[in-house]
């Protein structure tokens, strides 16, 4: 059978957001966002006898608490009545006053959709098997799990080599949406550091500072605890320090508070949408700033891509050139991971 953006669609909201009849959704978009995308979440919110409506508006100049300003009484009064909320803005409406509010009602269930494509939209979620890619998600947790507190180190073939303690998890990513809260699309696991432990240099590909771009020449952030300098670029490098300057603290750079590892075996590296990017085997979405126990952190982060990298965990091979090598019966099952046919 030949997959379609209308059956990705149907896939996203009835089994990843467990929707149901009757349920009122609300799809916010900006009017840079894919119009096939979230024409498509409407048809298969409707057809599965969900109330759904859209909300236009124009594109957030920042993400999370920053967007505050440019959220509008409307938009919370209909954000605050769902009980399905996708949103496709980017920047996003994450992390802002009223996601916080949302999330605080314990009802509503909030997809962080980004700037998901069509292309993306097919490949996320009509070409792969969730039940297959979430056990080689939650293997690859598990993993994650029991070496709380020992090294990481992530290297490339671009000179990225950068070390530090994992710390604990902060959040699990659920194989169906039904109960209230945040989900991610699925793609990628995440690794979250002791802060203060990383040291070492990144090179990064790609960039959402302010809107997500690659860039024309690497940028190398240094690092020890905080990020202690930036340098290349090109002209990205300006976009870049000012959003790096204010995620951070006093005018300075704050951290890197979080590492991923992409395992979706259908995205595809586009440079045209971050969140399908970051998906991809072996990419790395690093996240930058403030930690977000501290007030006002983690909300307005830049993230930065590094692409294919290698992991390993207390000395051990883990990933090698973005691929899973070990430990080897979760390297069988990412193996067998593969697109659906069609």
């Amino acid at each position: 059978m030949t997959a379609t953006v209308t059956g990705a669609a149907d896939v996203l909201m009835r089994d990843y957001m467990a929707l149901e009849p009757g349920e009122t959704v609300l799809i916010t978009a900006d009017t840079d966002s894919d119009e096939v995308v979230w024409q498509a979440v409407l048809r298969a919110s409707l057809l599965a006898g969900a109330n759904a409506s859209v909300h236009l508006i124009p594109p957030l100049p920042y993400q999370g608490r920053l967007a505050d300003p440019y959220v509008t009484p409307a938009l919370g009064a209909a954000a605050l009545a769902a009980d399905v909320w996708i949103d496709f803005t980017f920047p996003y409406l994450a992390g802002s006053e009223l996601h916080d509010h949302a999330m605080e009602t314990n009802r509503i269930r909030y997809l962080l959709g980004a700037d998901l494509s069509a292309g993306g939209l097919l490949r996320l979620f009509g070409r792969v098997d969730l039940d297959h890619y979430f056990a080689v998600h939650h293997g690859f947790d598990a993993l994650v799990n029991d070496a709380v507190g020992k090294n990481v180190r992530i290297t490339d073939n671009a000179g990225t080599d950068v070390s530090f303690i994992l710390g604990q998890r902060g959040f699990e990513k659920p194989r169906r949406a039904d109960k209230p809260g945040t989900v991610l699309i699925p793609g990628q696991c995440t690794l979250f550091p002791e802060v203060e432990s990383v040291k070492g240099r990144i090179d990064v590909g790609a960039m959402f500072h302010e809107y997500y771009t690659r860039l024309p020449s690497p940028i190398t952030l240094e690092v020890d605890g905080r990020i202690q300098a930036i340098s290349g670029g090109g002209n990205e490098r300006t976009v870049a320090d000012r959003a790096l300057r204010r995620a951070g603290k006093d005018g300075g750079y704050g951290y890197v508070i979080h590492f991923t590892h992409g395992i979706h075996p259908t995205a595809r590296v586009t440079g045209g949408s971050f969140v399908e990017d970051t998906r991809a085997m072996g990419n790395n979405a690093i996240g930058m700033g403030m930690p977000w126990w501290d007030p006002g952190g983690g909300e307005n982060h830049p993230d930065a891509v590094l692409f294919m990298h290698t992991i390993d965990i207390d000395g051990q091979r883990v990933v090698e050139d973005g691929a899973i090598v070990g430990p080897e019966p979760l390297a069988a099952l990412a193996a067998d991971l593969q697109p659906l046919a069609g």
